[in-house]
């Protein structure tokens, strides 16, 4: 596959790239799921594994002189409105009946590439989003080269963002997530100036701790908020990718940085969600700490060794 002309003409017009760093990333320092605060504290890489200090990524720092800070908080402010239980119901209704297009992994990942989609969520890079698949991967790759599902789940874990192509809106499809149908955790950002005007606010069940649901419920029941990891997910389990469970964990809930990363929501996991959160923050590591605007990995020279992993686990055309 060549992933295509808008790839190499956004590298043809940047300067000579650095080599990319290949130094092992540090291991998680592992403890009870419930004190887990804040993923760039508990896992801290070597200077050498990222291109800035790990104190600079998320950066959600309000400042209404810096363009891209300002485009960030817009966005979460528009999603922290609009995305309520009402709203994520109605996009089940759209989404989940999988009839928008057939199509390959590769495919998806081709025209996303085409498209030079950027994250207008993300304060760490300005670059077209399928770029970060392949940073993941391969930081994956260089890491656990015998997990070869682990790889792919960082090739792939983005492309829910297909739907920013079929005019769904950034705040529906981009950022953090977060439960509906109950009380907004308290580590969300942005969270005590973006939700003002969400409905759900005011509601009677959505606005208790509970919500709608029972204590230690477990995260497989409760609704989060829409975007690209919930929505591959869907797409995932619908087709019957041959990925294990943990993939499918990393993929739905690695923008759910509210529970993974500030602790929030505890009360709906069950011991199962728990455990598998380790996956999850051994994947942020690399979700996060491979981003990298200099360091653009060679998509072309990487295709056929990824190619042959899809066709291991997620063989075929898929509907969307």
């Amino acid at each position: 596959m060549e992933l295509r002309r808008a790839a190499a003409q956004f590298q043809s017009t940047r300067p000579r790239n650095r080599t990319a760093p290949t130094a092992m990333a540090p291991q998680i320092k592992k403890g009870d799921a419930e004190v887990m605060l804040d993923a760039s504290e508990l896992l801290r890489p070597e200077p050498t594994y990222t291109t800035k200090p790990v104190a600079q990524y998320r950066d959600f720092s309000v400042d209404p002189t810096d363009p891209i800070k300002e485009r960030v908080r817009l966005l979460y402010l528009d999603m922290h409105t609009h995305q309520t239980y009402d709203f994520v119901k109605s996009r089940h209704d759209k989404w989940l009946k999988f009839d928008h297009f057939k199509g390959t992994i590769m495919d998806v990942l081709n025209r996303l590439s085409e498209s030079g989609l950027t994250d207008q969520s993300d304060p760490d890079v300005d670059i077209p989003n399928v770029y970060h698949g392949f940073q993941t991967a391969e930081g994956i790759r260089r890491e656990h080269p015998d997990k070869e599902w682990f790889q792919l789940t960082g090739l792939i874990h983005d492309i829910g963002k297909i739907m920013a192509l079929y005019d769904e809106p950034q705040w529906a499809v981009l950022g953090d997530t977060f439960v509906v149908g109950c009380e907004w955790g308290p580590s969300i950002v942005y969270r005590d100036t973006s939700f003002h005007n969400n409905p759900d606010g005011k509601h009677p069940i959505y606005s208790t701790k509970n919500g709608i649901y029972k204590p230690h419920c477990g995260l497989e029941n409760v609704i989060m908020s829409w975007g690209h990891d919930e929505y591959l997910y869907q797409v995932l389990k619908h087709n019957k990718a041959k990925l294990p469970e943990e993939a499918l964990y990393m993929i739905r809930f690695h923008s759910f940085y509210p529970w993974h990363a500030g602790g929030d929501y505890m009360h709906l996991c069950n011991e199962k969600d728990k455990k598998m959160m380790e996956w999850v923050l051994e994947f942020n590591k690399y979700d996060l700490y491979t981003k990298s605007d200099e360091d653009l990995p060679d998509m072309n020279q990487l295709t056929s060794y990824y190619q042959g992993l899809v066709d291991k686990y997620i063989p075929g055309e898929l509907e969307w």
